[in-house]
């Protein structure tokens, strides 16, 4: 696996010379690139897909009614299933490191991609999520389904803003 210190020092780089995100100043099929995920072989990362707005919303749909500690009462957030995008792009095992706009990096196991788990919304009471209130994306999980999901490692996953993916096998 990549080292985080080598993956920021990257980010850094690509950022201040402005290479950081090409994909997202392109264009897919449906739009602008919200979402690319990455699949990690060696010390180098393949392009696996690309997802514009459309794209996610075209997976099959799921719903999230919880509190979160980010928020007050009871939020809807609309998205996709992680379980379900990481079918669709045939990611079985392994980790994903989850990356947000302001390149905060976490780890989440494939196996917390269990049908009735998180989701990644881009809507939040049937609306967008703008970047300042955490969005477009916001991985999300159904916190007062268990309290297996109301732990600091789990809130630490709930990454907003997410821009990518890398799959580790």
């Amino acid at each position: 696996m990549i080292r985080r210190s080598f993956v920021s020092s990257v980010l850094v780089v690509l950022a201040a010379t402005g290479l950081m995100r090409p994909a997202l100043a392109g264009e897919t099929a449906g739009g602008d690139v919200v979402l690319a995920v990455h699949t990690a072989q060696g010390n180098e990362t393949q392009p696996l897909a690309d997802f514009a707005m459309d794209q996610l919303q075209a997976l099959p749909v799921s719903v999230i009614r919880t509190e979160t500690i980010w928020t007050d009462g009871v939020q809807e957030f609309t998205g996709v299933a992680l379980s379900d995008l990481l079918t669709s792009l045939d990611i079985r095992d392994g980790m994903l490191e989850a990356v947000a706009v302001n390149d905060y990096l976490i780890d989440i196991p494939v196996s917390d991609a269990v049908p009735g788990g998180p989701i990644i919304a881009y809507l939040r009471n049937g609306q967008p999520m703008s970047l300042r209130d955490k969005g477009p994306l916001w991985v999300i999980y159904p916190y007062d389904s268990s309290a297996d999901y109301q732990r600091e490692e789990i809130f630490a996953r709930s990454i907003w803003q997410l821009t990518d993916i890398i799959h580790y096998p």
